[in-house]
């Protein structure tokens, strides 16, 4: 059973950065898993292809950046530039099916997620 551990929320100050991991484990050797970060209610923030390449949510677009550590079978999202909208409990999630583009920030696409970490930016 594949399980997701997230860490490194906190809380900052407008303008602070904060970067999450979320931990694989259970995870079959071989597979490729694809991965996202959503925040609140499911709302996709970013998400990363087997191939590195990478979506953003459009309110994240140019301050976030997710990327991933296959040897420590880690995801990150590095946050810059917070604001207080950006405040939100964080979940990682994966999946190990393959989808056309456009589905990478679609909740329902994976099956897999973590118990979440909280962000709190303060104005």
């Amino acid at each position: 059973q594949v399980q997701l551990v997230e860490s490194g929320g906190g809380s900052v100050q407008s303008g602070g950065s904060l970067r999450l991991s979320c931990v694989v484990s259970g995870a079959v050797s071989g597979v490729t898993y694809y991965m996202a970060w959503f925040r609140k209610e499911r709302e996709g923030v970013a998400a990363i292809d087997s191939d590195g390449s990478t979506v953003y949510a459009n309110s994240v677009q140019g301050r976030f950046t997710i990327s991933q550590d296959k040897t420590k079978n880690t995801l990150y999202l590095q946050m810059n530039t917070l604001k207080p909208e950006d405040t939100a409990m964080y979940y990682c999630a994966a999946d190990r099916r393959r989808y056309p583009g456009g589905y990478e920030l679609l909740g329902w696409r994976y099956t897999y997620w973590g118990q979440g970490t909280q962000v709190t930016v303060s104005s």
